[in-house]
C-alpha cells in the first residue's frame, strides 16, 4: 500500500492538478471583494463571508473539481494501455482503487483548506468585526470535504469504466448545474450528491431555513454516509471484477 501511495503521488505531483485546487478559493474569494463593504456592515461579517464564498465553492466549483480530480488519478492509466500493465504487478485492485480513492479525497482536502485559507485572509485584509467563529468555519470546511466521499466514489466508479477523460466530466457538468434548482427542494436536494457539499457547507446561523437548508444535519449526515458507502462499494465491485 505504501508503494501504491508513492507511486501515485509521482503522477500528481507535477501536474496541474495543484492548480486547479487554487481556482476555486480564489473566485469565491473575489465575491466577498466585491461585495466588501455590504459585508463589512453586517453583524456578522465572518458568517456572511462565508455564506457569500460556499455559495458560489459549493454550489458549482467543488462538485466539479471533485469530478476533474477523479477522472486526473484514472487518466495515467487510461492512456497506452497503463491499466494492465499496472493491474501486472504484484497488487491487489482493491489497493489500486483504494489509493486513487485517497487521492481524489487528499485533493478535495487541500481545496477546502485553500478555501478556509482564502476566508481567513479576506476577514483579517478587510478587519472583519468579532473574534474568528473558529467552530463554524471548521465544521463548514469539514462538511463540506465530508459531503464529497459519495461524490468522489461516485465520480471515480465513471472514470474507471470510461477511458474518454472528457465523457465523466461532460456527465459531472451537467449533473451539476441542476444544482441551484435542486437545492431548493427538502425532497430531492438531501439525496443528490452534487446538492449536498452545499448544504453541508452553509453555515448554521445562516438565514437559510427553506428547501433542502431546513433539512436536520444529522438527516444529511445519515444520507451521505449512507451514499457513500453505496457508491464506493459498487465501484470497487465494479473494478475488481472488470476485465482489463
Amino acid at each position: 500500500m505504501i508503494r501504491m501511495i508513492r507511486s501515485e503521488w509521482l503522477k500528481v505531483r507535477g501536474t496541474v492538478v495543484w492548480l486547479l485546487a487554487v481556482v476555486s478559493p480564489i473566485a469565491a474569494g473575489l465575491v466577498v471583494l466585491l461585495n466588501a463593504q455590504s459585508t463589512v456592515q453586517t453583524g456578522a461579517p465572518w458568517l456572511t463571508a462565508l455564506q457569500l464564498m460556499a455559495a458560489l465553492h459549493a454550489l458549482l466549483f467543488l462538485p466539479m473539481l471533485t469530478g476533474i480530480f477523479a477522472g486526473l488519478v484514472c487518466r495515467y492509466e487510461h492512456a497506452g494501455g497503463g491499466w494492465k500493465q499496472l493491474l501486472a504487478l504484484p497488487v491487489s485492485r482493491s489497493q489500486v482503487y483504494l489509493v486513487k480513492f485517497l487521492f481524489v479525497m487528499l485533493l478535495i482536502a487541500v481545496t477546502q483548506l485553500l478555501f478556509l485559507a482564502a476566508l481567513l485572509l479576506i476577514g483579517t485584509s478587510l478587519g472583519f468585526a468579532g473574534e474568528v467563529p473558529w467552530a463554524e468555519l471548521l465544521r463548514s470546511a469539514a462538511g463540506g470535504w465530508a459531503a464529497c466521499l459519495p461524490l468522489a466514489a461516485l465520480q471515480l466508479a465513471v472514470s474507471t469504466a470510461w477511458p474518454n477523460f472528457a465523457a465523466p466530466m461532460a456527465v459531472n457538468v451537467i449533473f451539476t448545474i441542476p444544482n441551484l434548482l435542486i437545492v431548493n427542494s427538502a425532497h430531492y436536494g438531501p439525496y443528490y450528491p452534487w446538492a449536498q457539499p452545499l448544504l453541508a457547507m452553509m453555515p448554521h446561523a445562516g438565514n437559510y431555513n427553506y428547501g433542502a437548508f431546513a433539512v436536520p444535519a444529522a438527516t444529511l449526515l445519515l444520507v451521505i454516509g449512507g451514499s457513500f458507502v453505496l457508491f464506493l462499494a459498487s465501484g470497487w465491485i465494479y473494478f475488481v471484477k472488470k476485465a482489463v
